[in-house]
């Protein structure tokens, strides 16, 4: 069934849908191509400004303002696409497809020693990302659910490299009640790879965890808390990193989609060419090629 015989919320339906599969940083390239598929500005724009506001809590989307990067989730939402800001005191729209703020409108906070805490915990915090991260940012946000205060700590670093066709996401996400003696946190960290060249790959890995803390004061809290977010992150690195070193082949040709040669030797296809006279036939040595390099990858 082609989109032109699809009703208006079908096409709304499979449009958002569409949007919302698009991996960490290409989001933008997706749209377009939709907006050639589809050729209906209107909708295309409505759509995309709600897959959008889903991206960006998805996938912790970064921004800065006044000089702060702020990470947008689900937990700073406001409701009717506007984002708070416990940094700056703003609330705010985010246009993903133009990459910019607007609506922009100050908003008070209560200064209690929760909001205290908070600035001390995001200080800490700090320093492990900016120890640890190329280009890291993190946030820490206030939320009051049933009288009860919470703090949830965000971390998020990425590389987006286009024009080498991959592209890569690391976030983890912190939560716990702010108790007087202990408290417990919870964690999740999510990794996500896409690679697309010669072969459409992507790679999601992610972990829950819970551990609990100790409450002396402030400072100490803060330490405590940089220092458990620093040993869990990096057991998860080195699992991932172990578990991909060994990957077999037998997994690698699973997931493909065709089987391929795997030799774990180059093999020279211009002398194969060559010595089965192919040479005439440039179309069909490219394709073979093509396959050469894909392989040499999976190596």
């Amino acid at each position: 069934m082609t989109l032109s015989v699809l009703s208006r919320k079908d096409k709304e339906r499979v449009i958002r849908r569409l949007l919302l599969q698009a991996p960490p940083g290409e989001f933008v390239n997706a749209f377009d191509d939709l907006c050639l598929l589809i050729r209906d500005e209107k909708l295309m724009h409505h759509q995309g400004e709600c897959a959008g506001h889903q991206h960006c809590q998805k996938y912790s989307v970064p921004l800065c303002i006044d000089g702060n990067p702020v990470l947008l989730s689900h937990h700073n939402v406001m409701g009717d696409y506007r984002f708070f800001d416990h940094q700056s005191k703003l609330s705010f729209k985010y246009d993903l497809l133009q990459n910019q703020l607007k609506d922009i409108q100050s908003h008070g906070i209560i200064q209690n020693e929760a909001e205290y805490l908070r600035v001390v915990l995001l200080c800490a915090l700090k320093l492990y990302v900016n120890d640890h991260y190329p280009k890291g940012n993190c946030n820490v946000l206030r939320k009051t659910v049933k009288s009860k205060e919470y703090l949830i700590a965000c971390i998020e670093d990425h590389n987006y490299e286009t024009g080498e066709c991959w592209n890569g996401l690391w976030k983890s996400k912190w939560i716990f009640q702010v108790n007087p003696f202990l408290t417990q946190v919870t964690g999740r960290i999510f990794v996500q790879a896409h690679f697309f060249r010669c072969v459409n790959l992507h790679i999601e890995i992610s972990k829950d965890l819970k551990e609990s803390l100790e409450i002396v004061n402030q400072a100490q809290l803060a330490l405590s808390f940089a220092r458990l977010v620093e040993e869990q992150e990096n057991k998860f690195q080195a699992a991932v990193l172990e578990e991909l070193q060994e990957l077999s082949n037998e997994a690698l040709r699973k997931i493909l989609r065709r089987d391929l040669p795997v030799t774990r030797t180059l093999i020279d296809w211009h002398r194969i060419l060559s010595d089965l006279n192919l040479v005439m036939y440039p179309k069909l040595g490219y394709v073979i090629y093509s396959r050469s390099v894909l392989c040499n990858w999976i190596i």
